[in-house]
């Protein structure tokens, strides 16, 4: 879970304010040390955690919140309101209006995902309309240029690259002649990372700004490397004047520093934070969304745009009619894994949901319900298409053979069958109920 260590922290600190029915201001810096205490270890820098933690102190000892029915929700509130006002407060776009091409140079260390990134940010714009072109401006590590024309490759997008025997500059002025010619609105320069701030990579990033007039300079950050991302962001900065900040792997960031500390420290926004290896696992930053999802409170519309990205309308079409004419089978169960699959790991997925807490987490096997998963995968395609479109055939020689097709005991098999037979019963009553329409509406998967 994103900031496991951190939200964990808070919200047992601040759960014990909630279950008061009075809060004293001693009871308040006490949580507010306890606070103070959860940031520091999640590496946020620490003129950022004074300064939070003194905002947060001084607004709950009103007597807004002191003289309230609720004194402790009242607090959460406030700690709430502040994290998302301490990470941005609103989701921050591109700068992609004006004529001609829009230039996204993107810059960063090695190591950081900087042309992975790439590729995941030029299928988000191709996805939204946007005809990319990518440009290989790493002509010093060596096979640079070879990864970024296979992770173009990936995500179907152009790519122009000149070799390494040209200068950087000239290629990115290339480039963006080449991209006027073509029709490509909107040009990103992978550029050179080095493994430490250098004189020589500054040098050259400027000329290339100048070179290319950039409507955005996003710096590309390792989320797991905390203060230290900070301490690039700031130095970046100050010589590039960036315009935004993309965080990659967020997901096995346990402790937060950088995400919570970047906007307070260089008072530029994170565009956007990656989740995943897979290039669709590029997401809009939403700074309160964050912040609700660290304090245990769910992250719904997240939930249901990756649902509404991922879910095939004519497959979502399909199953509103195969609901009303109560023709479901276990096919249309595999469609239903599929698309769960496509909205990332379960235990992500959970962890956006109202009310599902660290606590809560802590229960929830996610590599049990992955194996769960594959589990029923494997099952169901042990079966012959005529088993699947009519499982009442499947006797005990028939289950015996798909156990041992799927390498799973008999009684995985019956378990399936009979979670199988009891969804089937449960469309039954949506269908009638003429609920079809109002799924396909949402672009959900069915819940199975």
């Amino acid at each position: 879970m994103v900031f496991e260590s951190l939200s964990d922290k808070l919200q047992n600190t601040l759960g014990k304010l909630q279950g008061k029915g009075k809060v004293s201001e001693k009871d308040v810096k006490e949580a507010m040390r306890e606070v103070k205490l959860a940031l520091l270890e999640a590496d946020v820098n620490f003129k950022v955690v004074k300064d939070f933690v003194k905002k947060v102190r001084d607004r709950s000892v009103g007597s807004e919140v002191m003289e309230s029915l609720t004194p402790g929700q009242q607090v959460i509130k406030i700690v709430n309101e502040e994290l998302t006002n301490l990470m941005g407060t609103e989701e921050v776009k591109l700068n992609l209006a004006g004529p001609g091409p829009s230039v996204i140079l993107m810059c960063g260390l090695q190591g950081a995902g900087k042309t992975t990134t790439v590729g995941k940010l030029a299928k988000k714009l191709k996805k939204e309309g946007k005809r990319p072109l990518v440009v290989a401006c790493d002509v010093y590590r060596p096979a640079a240029i070879k990864q970024l024309e296979v992770v173009a490759g990936q995500v179907d997008v152009p790519i122009f690259q000149m070799g390494d025997k040209i200068s950087p500059v000239d290629i990115a002025k290339a480039a963006l002649e080449h991209g006027k010619k073509n029709g490509n609105n909107v040009i990103l320069l992978d550029t050179a990372g080095r493994l430490h701030i250098d004189e020589d990579l500054m040098g050259e990033l400027k000329e290339i700004k100048e070179a290319t007039n950039p409507s955005d300079i996003l710096l590309v950050l390792d989320a797991m490397t905390g203060q230290d991302a900070v301490n690039v962001a700031e130095h970046f900065d100050g010589e590039l004047d960036i315009t935004g900040v993309i965080l990659t792997k967020l997901d096995g960031d346990v402790r937060g520093g950088a995400a919570l500390s970047i906007r307070a420290v260089t008072n530029k926004p994170i565009k956007f934070i990656t989740m995943g290896e897979k290039m669709d696992q590029l997401e809009a930053f939403h700074p309160d969304r964050m912040a609700s999802r660290i304090l245990g409170m769910g992250d719904v519309l997240s939930l249901i745009e990756k649902a509404q990205s991922s879910v095939d309308e004519q497959k979502a079409r399909e199953l509103e009619e195969k609901l009303r004419k109560q023709s479901f089978t276990l096919d249309d169960f595999l469609d239903q894994i599929a698309q769960m699959r496509k909205m990332g790991p379960i235990g992500d997925l959970v962890g956006m949901l109202p009310g599902v807490n660290s606590k809560a987490l802590k229960g929830f096997d996610a590599a049990g319900s992955e194996k769960a998963m594959n589990q029923m995968e494997a099952i169901i395609r042990s079966m012959t298409p005529k088993e699947r479109a009519n499982p009442d055939i499947i006797d005990n020689s028939r289950r015996k053979r798909i156990a041992e097709g799927s390498g799973v005991q008999v009684v995985e098999v019956n378990r399936l069958l009979k979670q199988f037979k009891d969804l089937r019963k449960l469309m039954k009553q949506f269908g009638n109920m003429g609920k079809g329409k109002k799924m396909r509406k949402m672009k959900m998967p069915f819940p199975f």
